[in-house]
């Protein structure tokens, strides 16, 4: 069995601990806006990537369970650094915020900035375990999302599809988007086959997420 394709739920004790992981000491480490500032590889990392405004700093800050650790804007494509976040002390693994994608009115060499940094991140990050695509649920997967992962399909990256913002829809529309976006995660090799929907504000499927990511770390 490839490392994707293994079940979040396989080990019945990796829920609680990634509850009181995420319950525990979590720090902003620091803002990395080119390669040469990265922290050294010393642990595992779990990246965040999603278009400007999907709710990724709302989706950390829920995570977490801590109001203020990612910065949250109205503002799309404000973040334009790799943000980096510790967690547990001893050091356990890393969470990476990536800046958010697919601001129109984002200006071109800013835009070219960001796909080097990514680029070059993904390509190069040998202790990056896995990186959390976040789909907002009312939009679905669009074409700017598809060259993202298909990104990280050629990079070799194993990716995962998060859906946010879950509770802004029906419960029946939601099951469609989720068997939509997991039809369409099966077509690409570098993507987990199953997808989790979240809603920061209602706390739907963080605890799932919490346990996805401590997965992550440990296969």
């Amino acid at each position: 069995m490839s490392e994707i394709e293994l079940d979040p739920g396989a080990d019945p004790g990796r829920a609680e601990r990634a509850r009181k992981l995420f319950s525990g000491p979590i720090a902003f480490l620091k803002s990395a806006p080119a390669l040469q500032h990265l922290p050294a590889p010393s642990a595992p990392e779990i990246a965040f990537a999603g278009r400007s405004n999907v709710g990724k700093s709302s989706l950390l800050n829920a995570l977490t369970n801590r109001n203020g650790l990612a910065r949250t804007s109205v503002t799309p494509g404000r973040t334009q650094e790799l943000n980096y976040f510790d967690v547990g002390e001893p050091l356990i693994f890393r969470l990476v915020d990536m800046p958010g994608y697919g601001f129109a009115k984002a200006p071109k060499d800013v835009v070219k900035k960001w796909r080097f940094l990514i680029n070059d991140y993904l390509r190069g990050r040998a202790v990056l375990k896995r990186t959390l695509v976040l789909i907002d649920s009312r939009h679905g997967i669009k074409d700017v999302d598809r060259d993202v992962l298909e990104m990280l399909d050629t990079a070799a990256v194993s990716y995962r599809i998060v859906l946010t913002k879950a509770d802004k829809i029906k419960a029946t529309e939601l099951e469609a988007v989720q068997a939509a976006t997991e039809a369409e995660a099966r077509k690409h090799p570098a993507a987990h086959p199953q997808v989790i929907a979240t809603s920061s504000e209602k706390g739907m499927g963080i605890a799932e997420l919490r346990t996805a990511v401590l997965e992550a770390v440990e296969s």
